[in-house]
């Protein structure tokens, strides 16, 4: 479980956009929850715990919806280039006769990719509403 302390900037509905403090892990993070600062991290999260702005809060983030999200931002389009660039290479050169196949290796390999990344995002969307899948406000601390 991931914990961070921050003050409540708004709220929206169901919702609260939370300042918490920058860290040097920041720098690597693929969640998405955030939108970066220069000294800090604006996180929406669901407000379970029906804070106002300019309270202070406590957000819990799951560490495996984390890990998750990761392997399936990063892992998906990876695997989809790969497999592209194979079916480009091994099959479509009977389509393209006298192309390079190693062309076509790279246009299916990166158009692949990019269809992974539509997907990618259209499950994000579906998971958005999910309160397992995004931070929480779990108490107010003053």
């Amino acid at each position: 479980m991931i914990e961070e302390i921050g003050i409540v900037t708004s709220t929206d509905g169901t919702t609260a956009h939370v300042n918490v403090p920058k860290k040097s892990t920041c720098e690597g993070c693929t969640a998405g929850a955030c939108t970066a600062g220069e000294q800090s991290m604006e996180i929406v999260a669901f407000n379970k715990a029906g804070a106002e702005a300019g309270q202070k809060v406590k957000v819990l983030i799951q560490s495996s919806a984390y890990m998750k999200g990761t392997m399936i931002i990063y892992g998906i389009p990876a695997l989809a280039m790969v497999l592209g660039a194979v079916f480009g290479k091994e099959f479509m050169p009977e389509l393209f006769t006298g192309t390079d196949p190693d062309i076509l290796s790279a246009i299916f390999g990166f158009g692949f990719m990019c269809l992974s990344f539509v997907g990618v995002k259209i499950w994000s969307n579906l998971k958005a509403d999910k309160t397992e899948s995004r931070p929480v406000i779990e108490e107010i601390i003053s």
